[in-house]
C-alpha cells in the first residue's frame, strides 16, 4: 500500500473542496482557486473534513497514481492557504534584475537585456537587484517559472556567475594553472 497515498488530506478552515464528475477537484481558499483533473482510475472522496484517495486494485499504474494524486491534492490545499515561493540569487559583476509592472528585465552579460513577462497567477518580487522571489499558489507553475528564469543564465562552475536557487550549492572547479 502506498504510504503517502493512504494518508488523508486535512481540509483547513476557510478552504472548500469540490469533487466533480470525472475526478475534477476544485480547491478554493483565501489565496485563490485551483482546479485539476485526476486519473479516472483513482477514487477521491471527502469524508468528515478530510480528502481520502483510494485505488481499486494493486496494478502498477494504479499504485503509481495513488500517491501522486494524494500529493497533488495536498499541494493544492497548501497552495490556496499558504502559497509557494522560490528564491533565486543572481551572482556576477554587472548581473542584475529590474521589475516594471509585470515585466522582469534581467541584465546577464549578454549584448541585450532579457525580458520576461510574469505568467497569469504568478508574481516576481525583487529584493534589491540580486534576489528574485517567484510567488504563487500553484506549486508546479512556481517551480517551472523559476526554472525558466534560472535557465536564462545558469550558474557556471568556475566563478559561480549566473542565476541559482538560494538553497542550491554550486560545485566549483579549479581553473587553469600556468606551466612552470
Amino acid at each position: 500500500m502506498s504510504r503517502i497515498g493512504k494518508l488523508p488530506v486535512a481540509i483547513p478552515a476557510g478552504v472548500t473542496v469540490e469533487i466533480k464528475d470525472g475526478n475534477v477537484v476544485s480547491v478554493k481558499g483565501p489565496k485563490g482557486t485551483l482546479t485539476k483533473q485526476f486519473a479516472s482510475e483513482i477514487t477521491i472522496k471527502e469524508e468528515n473534513g478530510h480528502i481520502v484517495v483510494t485505488r481499486p486494485n494493486d496494478n502498477k499504474k494504479e499504485k503509481s497514481l495513488h500517491g501522486l494524486t494524494r500529493a497533488l491534492i495536498n499541494n493544492m490545499v497548501d497552495g490556496v492557504t499558504k502559497g509557494y515561493e522560490k528564491k533565486l540569487e543572481i551572482n556576477g559583476v554587472g548581473y542584475r534584475a529590474a521589475k516594471q509592472g509585470k515585466t522582469l528585465t534581467l541584465t546577464l552579460g549578454y549584448s541585450h537585456p532579457v525580458t520576461m513577462q510574469d505568467p497569469e497567477g504568478l508574481e516576481t518580487v525583487l529584493d534589491g537587484t540580486n534576489t528574485i522571489f517567484v510567488r504563487g499558489i500553484d506549486k508546479e507553475a512556481v517551480g517551472q517559472y523559476a526554472a525558466e528564469i534560472r535557465a536564462k543564465r545558469g550558474p557556471e562552475p568556475y566563478k559561480g556567475k549566473g542565476i541559482k536557487y538560494a538553497e542550491e550549492t554550486i560545485r566549483r572547479k579549479v581553473g587553469k594553472t600556468g606551466k612552470k
